[in-house]
C-alpha cells in the first residue's frame, strides 16, 4: 500500500483541493483579513496533542483500544455555555465508563465539540414562501433564520468560531486537569436525567463495581492507579 505524500503538506495545501460545500462571500476583502485574522492566532490544539490522539487512533486501529467519538451535529454559538458543555462532557465520560467496565479495554473519548460549527448542505439555497435564500451552513458561515441579513455568509462568524472554540477547550481542558476525568470519581458526571431512567439502577451498580475493583488494586499494590 503506498504511503501518502505528508511532504506535501503545508497549512495552506488544502486550497489546492476541490471544495465542495464553500459560501460565496460578498466581500472578498473582509474574507482575506478575516482568514488572515484566525491564521495570526495560537493554535487551539498543540502538536503534541496532535501526536498522541495520532498514537491513540492507532492503537485503536489495532484493537488495543476502543474509539469513542460524541457531541453534537453541529454547535452554535449560542450554546457555548458551560453548562452546556459540562452536560456534553458528563455523557462522554458516562458511556466511556459503561464501555470500559463492558470492554474491559481502555477508551479513546474524543468530543466532536469545541469547532462543530459547519453543516454541509445538499442545496445551496433554500426557499420559502416563494423567497430563495443561501442555506444556513452552520454559525461559522451564517444564521439559522430565515431572512435576508441573517443568511449572508459573514467571515467574522469564522474569528467567532476561533474563540468559542478556544473558550470550550479551555473549560475541558481545566475540567479534566481537575479530575473531573478520573474513573475514581464517577460522582462528577451525574445527570438528573439519569435518575428517571429504566437503566438507572444498572448504571449505578455499574459504577459501584468500578470504585470497588479501583479500590482493590489500589490496596493491593499500595500505589494511585491513573
Amino acid at each position: 500500500m503506498s504511503q501518502p505524500a505528508v511532504q506535501d503538506w503545508s497549512p495552506r495545501s488544502w486550497r489546492e483541493k476541490e471544495a465542495l460545500q464553500q459560501p460565496t462571500y460578498p466581500d472578498e476583502t473582509a474574507l482575506e483579513e478575516a482568514l488572515d485574522h484566525v491564521s495570526s492566532l495560537p493554535p487551539l490544539v498543540t502538536s503534541w496533542e496532535v501526536e498522541n490522539l495520532k498514537s491513540e487512533l492507532a492503537r485503536a486501529a489495532r484493537g488495543e483500544r476502543f474509539l469513542l467519538q460524541g457531541g453534537e451535529c453541529a454547535e452554535s454559538f449560542g450554546n457555548c455555555r458551560a453548562n452546556a458543555i459540562t452536560s456534553r462532557l458528563k455523557i462522554l465520560m458516562q458511556m466511556s465508563l459503561v464501555l470500559t467496565y463492558g470492554l474491559n479495554t481502555r477508551i479513546v473519548r474524543v468530543g466532536r465539540f469545541a469547532g462543530q460549527y459547519a453543516k454541509p448542505r445538499s442545496s445551496a439555497t433554500e426557499t420559502h414562501g416563494g423567497t430563495t435564500l443561501p442555506s444556513y451552513r452552520g454559525d461559522i458561515i451564517n444564521g439559522p433564520d430565515f431572512s435576508a441579513e441573517t443568511r449572508r455568509p459573514d467571515p467574522q462568524r469564522m474569528v467567532e468560531a476561533y474563540s468559542s472554540s478556544s473558550l470550550t477547550l479551555n473549560l475541558v481542558r481545566a475540567l479534566a486537569e481537575g479530575g473531573f476525568a478520573d474513573l475514581r470519581h464517577p460522582e462528577y458526571w451525574d445527570l438528573g436525567f439519569m435518575e428517571h431512567s429504566p437503566l438507572a439502577e444498572e448504571y449505578h451498580a455499574i459504577v459501584d463495581a468500578i470504585e470497588d475493583t479501583l479500590g482493590f488494586l489500589e490496596a493491593v499494590t499500595d500505589q494511585k492507579l491513573d
